[in-house]
């Protein structure tokens, strides 16, 4: 398995890591509402659900963008690069939306979002 398809895998887990920051990080889980007792937490643990939110809409396009680079055939090294790089971003995004660094958290998202760009972009030139 390429270190690209590795990325992905860990992406698609991520939200997990917020969720259960969100759930775990103080007292009062409700596993017989979790939905509610997402919605009624505040501060920290908000923002990791939010995270977790932000983390399963982020998902589909850098997963998408991974597979389509391998299989059009763009130097893996390349993927990997880009791919290792989301990875690491969106979890400084994470933490720094937990952290309540709105602007940090913003600047991350954008870098992050620009290397899935840039994988249909070497997509494109590849072509």
């Amino acid at each position: 398995m390429s270190i690209a398809y590795v990325c992905v895998a860990i992406a698609g887990l991520m939200p997990c890591l917020w969720v259960g920051y969100a759930k775990f990080a103080g007292r009062g889980y409700d596993n017989q509402a979790p939905r509610e007792f997402l919605a009624a937490l505040s501060g920290a643990r908000q923002r990791a659900h939010w995270a977790q939110l932000n983390a399963f809409e982020a998902f589909p396009l850098f997963a998408a963008a991974v597979i389509i680079a391998q299989i059009s055939g763009v130097e893996p090294s390349r993927v990997d690069a880009l791919a290792i790089a989301f990875v690491l971003l969106r979890l400084a995004y994470g933490i720094s939306y937990i952290g309540n660094r709105p602007t940090l958290r913003s600047l991350l998202w954008s870098l992050a979002l620009l290397s899935v760009i840039a994988l249909f972009v070497l997509t494109a030139q590849h072509q």
